[in-house]
């Protein structure tokens, strides 16, 4: 892989290198680290009462109301084929996105904070990465300790390819 360099910009007679960061919301499912771009993200929220839909796909765990607004809550850790999460009574946070004028409350196990990453270090998905996974993100980022998988909500959220799945 080659390295890029910044953009640089000149300002009078001095040149300034230009980074393009990218800011996203961290979420922990079954101990992945996971990431939203955070201009997707509408807010987050911690437990909430969730009413069941009948007839829905497993991955929709039900709906919500949020200030007055119908929220569907998808179970994220199904959609990824992950197991159910313990019964070990860690509350459900939620991370709520808007997609195609719809919110939608995705329930992850953690809310971690706001990582603001060069775009220079976002790496197309390895080989080894799940099929599954592969199919909703982008990519990824190498941390220090971890992988960070960056989730394409629009693509997390396209039942049709859970229904074909």
């Amino acid at each position: 892989m080659s390295a890029r360099l910044p953009a640089v910009k000149k300002a009078g007679s001095q040149e300034i290198a230009v980074v393009k960061n990218e800011d996203f919301v961290t979420a922990t499912i079954a101990n992945q680290l996971f990431g939203i771009p955070v201009l997707q993200v509408q807010d987050v929220l911690g437990p909430q009462k969730i009413t069941r839909i009948p007839l829905a796909p497993p991955e929709v765990a039900g709906s919500l109301n949020l200030r007055g607004r119908i929220v569907t809550a998808i179970d994220v850790r199904l959609r990824l084929g992950l197991p159910p999460r313990p019964a070990d009574g860690k509350p459900v946070m939620s991370i709520v996105v808007d997609h195609k004028g719809e919110l939608y409350s995705l329930m992850v196990d953690n809310v971690g904070e706001v990582l603001s990453l060069s775009s220079d270090d976002f790496e197309r998905h390895p080989a080894t990465l799940d099929p599954r996974w592969r199919e909703i993100s982008t990519g990824i980022y190498r941390l220090k300790e971890t992988l960070l998988v960056v989730l394409d909500v629009s693509k997390l959220l396209n039942f049709a390819n859970i229904e074909a799945a």
